[in-house]
């Protein structure tokens, strides 16, 4: 299994940045993909950006050129900067992880962190 706990969420003023880190923890070497979503009220969670084992990242259409995604396999952690943040980047941002057991792939969720982009 993989376990993951997610940090820094917070209020922020549109224009300013977070940072959202998600340590992984238990069997990581099986781990394929990493990536955040979110889920704003009233609306279906949607995929943020992802990042797989060989690095390759992907950006939902309104996050590109704002938020990057990295990967730090030497701590177990997925880090999404998140830079000119605007009030509809507003949600719970929730960490993922797919990981491979028994030929299985399976899916991982942290509880959850809150991102509000207010003045």
């Amino acid at each position: 299994q993989v376990q993951l706990v997610e940090s820094g969420g917070g209020l922020v003023q549109p224009g300013g940045s977070l940072r959202l880190s998600c340590a992984a923890s238990g069997n990581i070497f099986s781990i394929a993909v990493m990536g955040w979503y979110r889920q704003a009220p009233g609306k279906q969670r949607e995929l943020v950006a992802k990042i797989t084992s060989g690095a390759t990242t992907n950006y939902e259409d309104s996050v590109k050129g704002r938020f990057t995604i990295s990967r730090d396999d030497g701590q177990n952690t997925v880090v999404l900067q998140m830079n000119s943040l605007k009030p509809e980047d507003q949600a719970v941002y929730y960490c993922y992880a797919a990981y491979v057991t028994s030929g299985t792939v399976i899916g991982s969720w942290g509880q959850g962190t809150q991102v509000t982009v207010s003045s």
